[in-house]
């Protein structure tokens, strides 16, 4: 009779009958190895949309809303943007000398609480930085530098510089404005600026086509200047902006959309009923040419075929500077009352001549990604077979072309899946880029914030992982293949 046994040689048993168990599952796991194939260069394309907080436009639907449902709201923007392989964010963040940040120097929006001055409980920007980050998005801070009250009759809070600095702003019309040659109003607003740029994670500012304000009545702004000379105030603070920009973070992409046509008449045969040169004194042209910005988006919200014809006007502007013209495109007026019978067709064509005119980056920028939220025209559909897998947004060899070091990665099969993890080997790698060859075709799948560490795919023969940083630099891919 054997003796009985130990407690010792049961566990033993257990261990051993567990391993045989697991074995043939360990045999047939796969990892992916250092391989050496030849991976096409990874698209590149800003694909952007503007998310205007003023009167509740785009975000949020209405003031007043919870800090959940705030939140949900633009949680579901970012989500729509990135199942459409959209990559760039220009989030409101100063619409009327307010802020939808916390600031010191300037009252909370109205358009997020319904009370000028009331918290809403969270940071929107902080907020929304942190969760584009984390799907690849980038947010680019959009401020308007001189308007003070898009409303004359609406209520302002005390440290609004309506009421706490009254003298530096003039009443227009229906409008409080800042006075763009007073030096005081163009530090408050290069104040605030920099305020955003030093203490938030943003990859861009940008400005609109609001500087002198647009004529009402026929009426002129009460300020005693010359066009001339309110070019040349304009034209100051633009190249100081610019310049102080890249003095804090020259990776800050910086980009202003001005009015879509420059003058009337030009290019010739063009027609406009404002005058944005002699009227808000925006000469564009001269940024472009001078450099002052890393992008421009004329405002070419008009139809292909026309007196203000979307082709001639984009073929025109990216005749006119060095750096990209990336068009604002009006995917807000898909049947509207704005513009009877426009089709989605129309803007997906747009897309297409964007991509296809002369240029040396493409991209281009929605106005606005209501549009997209609402689906105006079925344009989700045709965005989808537009935007066939995601893209970087354009570097900037201007300013940087030093490339970051090639990241750190493994890969495992699981089921019919890849998994693949990650490590950055320097501090500038911002965004990784995955590539994955299935069925014999690469393509790009994914492009995610460095944070996240990994992600899965759909099995892939082999993956190439990139490093990107905020210039939109990147590094050699590290290929792995089974």
């Amino acid at each position: 009779m054997s003796a009985p046994l130990t407690q010792a040689t049961r566990m033993l048993k257990r261990m051993r009958t567990f391993v045989l168990l697991l074995l043939p599952g360990l045999l047939h796991a796969q990892y992916y190895h250092p391989g050496t194939e030849n991976v096409p260069p990874l698209p590149r394309e800003f694909r952007g949309a503007w998310a205007a907080v003023i009167y509740n436009i785009d975000w949020p639907s209405a003031s007043g809303l919870s800090t959940p449902a705030q939140q949900e709201e633009m949680l579901a923007i970012l989500d729509k943007m990135s199942a459409l392989n959209m990559n760039a964010l220009i989030f409101q963040v100063r619409p009327q000398c307010d802020a939808v940040y916390a600031s010191s120097a300037e009252p909370w929006t109205t358009w997020l609480s319904g009370t000028m001055g009331r918290s809403p409980g969270y940071d929107p920007l902080e907020f929304t930085i942190r969760e584009a980050h984390r799907r690849g998005i980038e947010v680019h801070a959009w401020f308007n530098p001189f308007r003070a009250l898009s409303n004359a009759k609406s209520t302002a809070s005390a440290d609004h510089i309506t009421r706490s600095a009254s003298a530096l702003t003039k009443k227009y019309g229906t409008l409080v404005w800042c006075d763009p040659a007073l030096p005081e109003t163009r530090a408050r607003a290069m104040s605030a600026i920099l305020d955003v740029l030093r203490r938030y994670d943003v990859d861009g500012i940008h400005i609109d086509d609001y500087f002198y304000p647009y004529p009402q009545g026929g009426v002129r702004f009460n300020d005693g200047r010359s066009n001339e000379s309110r070019r040349a105030v304009v034209d100051s603070f633009v190249a100081n902006m610019y310049g102080q920009i890249k003095k804090v973070k020259p990776w800050a992409r910086v980009g202003i959309s001005p009015f879509g046509i420059w003058k009337p008449g030009v290019p010739e045969g063009t027609t406009a009923q404002l005058n944005a040169y002699e009227d808000l004194g925006c000469d564009a042209r001269k940024w472009l040419a001078n450099g002052w910005c890393d992008y421009l988006a004329p405002q070419l919200y008009w139809r292909i075929n026309g007196p203000q014809s979307y082709t001639a006007l984009l073929q025109w502007w990216r005749q006119q500077g060095a750096r990209p013209v990336w068009p604002g495109i009006a995917s807000a007026r898909i049947e509207s009352p704005e513009d009877p019978g426009r089709k989605a067709s129309e803007i997906i064509d747009q897309i297409e001549q964007s991509r296809s005119t002369r240029s040396n980056y493409v991209g281009h920028l929605h106005w606005s990604v209501k549009s997209i939220m609402q689906n105006r025209g079925n344009i989700n559909a045709l965005l989808k077979r537009t935007y066939t897998s995601p893209a970087l947004v354009p570097p900037m060899p201007w300013i940087n072309r030093n490339p970051p070091s090639t990241p750190r990665c493994s890969g495992s099969v699981s089921g019919g899946n890849t998994i693949i993890k990650w490590q950055k080997t320097d501090e500038k790698t911002a965004k990784i880029a995955i590539q994955a060859r299935q069925a014999g075709v690469w393509r790009t799948v994914r492009i995610l914030g460095v944070g996240n560490g990994g992600t899965t795919i759909a099995l892939a023969d082999a993956f190439a992982i990139s490093a990107v940083d905020r210039y939109g630099n990147t590094s050699a891919p590290n290929i792995l293949s089974k």
